[in-house]
């Protein structure tokens, strides 16, 4: 469908990702000065933020409208607009290792401490209509810190409902849904729990689902459904979205073949994927090889359809770009690439 390049310098800035929303796809790419905001959609304006703190101290979300970013740092949740200005700021506990009992008012605080630089981290996204802000925090300084779901107004910041996660985590994603009272979210806990969040705002009270031991791939279009996958990467699972019911799996081992000249004998389904059609998953298998497999999988059967033969080599997995696309990264993460099925019969 298209080629988009890293607006930054890959020496100093993650590669390039796509967030989305209905009728709304943007580029976005994180440097330790700035974050880069491409449409993808009509005009291709391109905005820069200047960023609080460099990139290894957290993550960021970005606005549908691409007029606000949401900085998720180490100690603070931080709103701040295209010029630079700082909208409003939530201090929180610390996501470092080491006990921090200090609320730091800013990073120059702590941006020389070892601890503060090898930290954890939460995350952020902002609804389908860009009128709510999820966020995974630490909820305090000091001891005893718990993590939290927050919801918030992103105008102002006022926190409008939290739960507690009853996570320790070490990263987390978002996962937005057409519907703007629901939201995804995956926790990593290391290599042996990865709980699934799958949460309802209703507008007075947020209902939390927790999934044990499945990672959260993608989201269907029409928000229907939802892809997970076990820690084992062992099984795909379709869940119904309105109640999380786990409808149908699909066994890796049992739909594809295993992968050759492979270190493993077995084939794994990759942490990421793409749900650019209801009839149409797209999942990965060996992100990590020279040549990764990539598959089309009909969530009605949860049966595979076959592999996707791309018109020239691409690396790593699958990933989401909303409705009738989804992306790759070339291997030297300098060049995005959206793609499509355009004759699906």
């Amino acid at each position: 469908m298209a080629t988009a390049t890293a607006p930054l310098d890959l020496a100093s800035a993650d590669a390039p990702q796509v967030l989305h929303w209905p009728r709304r796809r943007l580029l976005v790419q994180r440097g330790d000065a700035e974050l880069a905001v491409h449409n993808l959609d009509g005009d291709e304006t391109e905005v820069r933020f200047p960023a609080p703190w460099p990139r290894r101290y957290g993550s960021v979300a970005v606005s549908p409208t691409g007029d606000l970013a949401v900085f998720a740092g180490v100690h603070a949740l931080r709103a701040v607009d295209s010029t630079g200005a700082v909208r409003w700021e939530i201090r929180h506990g610390c996501w470092s290792a080491a006990v921090c009992t200090k609320a730091h008012a800013s990073f120059s605080e702590y941006a020389d401490d070892y601890h503060h630089g090898h930290a954890d981290s939460g995350s952020a996204a902002f609804s389908s209509d860009g009128r709510l802000l999820w966020a995974h925090i630490r909820n305090h300084a000091g001891r005893d810190t718990k993590e939290e779901w927050l919801i918030l107004d992103p105008a102002d910041g006022t926190v409008l409902t939290r739960a507690e996660t009853m996570t320790v985590g070490s990263g987390s994603t978002h996962f937005p849904h057409p519907n703007p009272a629901y939201m995804g979210l995956t926790v990593g806990e290391g290599e042996e729990n990865s709980p699934v969040l799958w949460g309802h705002w209703d507008g007075a009270r947020l209902t939390v689902q927790w999934f044990i031991e499945e990672v959260l791939l993608c989201v269907s279009p029409s928000g229907e459904y939802f892809l997970t996958t076990d820690l084992g990467q062992w099984s795909l699972y379709l869940h119904r979205a309105e109640d999380g019911m786990e409808l149908r799996h699909l066994d890796a081992e049992d739909a594809v073949p295993p992968p050759s000249n492979e270190d493993d004998d077995r084939a794994r389904w990759d942490y990421e994927a793409a749900f650019p059609y209801d009839d149409t998953a797209v999942v990965g298998t060996e992100y990590h090889a020279e040549a990764p497999r990539h598959w089309l999988v009909d969530p009605r059967t949860m049966a595979l359809r076959g592999r996707i033969a791309y018109p020239f080599s691409v690396s790593g997995s699958p990933r989401s770009a909303g409705q009738g696309a989804w992306y790759t990264v070339s291997k030297d993460q300098t060049t995005l690439h959206l793609w499509n099925l355009p004759h699906r019969e």
